[in-house]
C-alpha cells in the first residue's frame, strides 16, 4: 500500500523545454524548390522559348527535353 501511495503523491512531472520558435528559422531552400522567379515563369513561357530554340537549330530534330531544360535555364537567367 505504501508504494501506490508513494506514486499518487508524485506531482506531474515538469513539463519539457518549450517547442522553438519557427519564426526565427529560415526556412531551407533546396533543389528542387522553386525560386520567386523560376515560380513565375510558367509552362507557355518554357514551351515558345524551347520552340524559339527548335527554330534557331533549323528545325532540326533534336531532343526536345534538352530544348525544354535550357529554355527554363534561360528565362531563370533573364536571357533570350
Amino acid at each position: 500500500m505504501a508504494r501506490q501511495n508513494a506514486q499518487k503523491s508524485q506531482p506531474n512531472p515538469a513539463p519539457k523545454a518549450a517547442p522553438e520558435r519557427t519564426e526565427d528559422k529560415k526556412p531551407v531552400a533546396t533543389a528542387s524548390a522553386p525560386t520567386s522567379k523560376t515560380a513565375a515563369l510558367t509552362q507557355e513561357q518554357i514551351a515558345r522559348r524551347a520552340y524559339e530554340i527548335f527554330q534557331a537549330r533549323g528545325g532540326t530534330h533534336g531532343n526536345p527535353e534538352h530544348d525544354w531544360h535550357q529554355a527554363e535555364r534561360e528565362l531563370r537567367l533573364g536571357r533570350q
